[in-house]
């Protein structure tokens, strides 16, 4: 699973907030072709060929795990490098990925957000660890595409942000809550 870009252009002169100008790679969602669904805010993972992997970013200048699946060239920018590193049972820090998985009625492959009460301080108030496939849960409430539209609902909603899948072709893009400097609720 790769990085995806945001919805708006970045501010170049604060990269953690988007502008009120659509960023053009995502014309695609403007023209009436995207899907809008919710953003979990947990940790990435996946499920391939019936095997549990959780998301390693490789930054600059580290080595790649044994193992590791890149999931895109390195940002040439950042230098950060998405990978997916196989769960291994016997390590403490996979055990919440396995929890998720076994309360995964359909173990299929694809990509998931791990959230519980042990991820990210869960904001999403799970009581127990899930897997929740990524576009799982569509939007159909979304007032609008505007920049203050979606700003406006983003505030409104207590959820990470929205993430837009192309109708045909695979392509993705997101905004979140913290692109307008919108916190979430404690």
């Amino acid at each position: 699973m790769k990085k995806i870009s945001t919805l708006f252009e970045k501010d170049p002169n604060d990269l953690s907030r988007v502008l009120p100008h659509a960023n053009l790679e995502n014309n695609w969602v403007f023209e009436g072709k995207g899907i809008a669904t919710r953003k979990f805010d947990g940790s990435a993972c996946a499920i391939i060929d019936g095997h549990l992997y959780k998301r390693y970013d490789v930054k600059k200048d580290r080595a790649v795990p044994d193992g590791a699946i890149p999931c895109q060239f390195p940002d040439a920018i950042t230098g950060h490098w998405p990978h997916w590193l196989l769960c291994d049972r016997l390590k403490p820090e996979d055990r919440y990925f396995f929890e998720g998985l076994e309360n995964l009625e359909n173990k299929n492959d694809g990509t998931y957000e791990l959230c519980g009460p042990k991820v990210q301080g869960n904001p999403e108030r799970f009581d127990r660890h899930y897997l929740i496939p990524h576009g799982a849960h569509t939007i159909d409430d979304l007032p609008g595409l505007s920049f203050h539209e979606i700003k406006q609902y983003l505030t409104d909603n207590d959820i990470e942000g929205i993430v837009f899948h192309h109708r045909t072709n695979g392509n993705m893009c997101k905004i979140r809550k913290s692109d307008f400097g919108i916190k979430r609720k404690p």
